[in-house]
């Protein structure tokens, strides 16, 4: 069965979509970019209507990614679960992902780098804690790999530390010891890291009481 378009307008809230109206009632909305070939007195089958619906599902759903990814970098993970969200079905959630990855803007892989980067300037953590973060991301393990493969651990341990440092600058080196080391243990920084770069920070912010750690002479 046929039905006619008899009115296209613009929604007044967004203006990027269209209103259609078939045989003098409202039917559905579509993008704009989904209605573009559409006019009033076309007629259009049930199956062009359905074709039409999963066009601008589509659509919409490739949409919200855009907005999802316009905040931050995202997984793929992070983006099928924001449109399960929006409640897309699977195939479409596929398809978007798959446009996003042609188009350069879903790469797990760049994804874990640069998330490691930004930890590592920002908020200096262990391999482990970042494998742990990107894992609940959903990035596979090769990917994470890659990413933390470069990672030096004691650099990272000690620019986390120095930071630190003037939290704890009138304690006693007992007290020092303590605060830093759970500061950085937190951070996921195994003992046989922490220890040296607690005494190294000592060191470099109390000269005058230079300390040397007893289990690295």
């Amino acid at each position: 069965m046929m039905k006619k378009i008899t009115a296209l307008s613009v929604q007044k809230n967004n203006p990027n979509r269209v209103n259609i109206y078939l045989d003098g009632e409202f039917a559905f909305g579509l993008a704009r970019i989904t209605a573009a070939w559409l006019k009033q007195g076309q007629e259009l089958s049930e199956e062009k209507i359905a074709a039409l619906l999963s066009e601008d599902s589509r659509e919409r759903a490739y949409q919200q990614a855009m907005l999802f990814l316009s905040y931050r970098a995202r997984s793929e993970k992070e983006i099928a679960q924001n449109l399960r969200k929006h409640e897309f079905a699977e195939g479409v959630i596929e398809t978007t992902l798959q446009r996003l990855r042609g188009a350069g803007l879903a790469n797990d892989t760049e994804f874990a780098q640069a998330w490691v980067e930004n930890r590592n300037t920002f908020r200096p953590r262990s391999k482990r804690a970042l494998a742990l973060e990107l894992r609940q991301k959903g990035l596979d393990d090769e990917a994470i790999q890659t990413s933390i493969s470069n990672v030096d651990e004691e650099a990272l341990a000690y620019a986390a530390g120095i930071k630190r440092a003037t939290r704890f600058k009138d304690r006693e080196w007992v007290e020092f010891r303590k605060k830093m080391s759970e500061f950085l243990a937190r951070r996921g920084f195994s003992y046989s890291v922490v220890a040296p770069v607690v005494s190294r920070i000592w060191n470099e912010t109390r000269p005058e009481q230079h300390y040397e750690d007893e289990e690295m002479t």
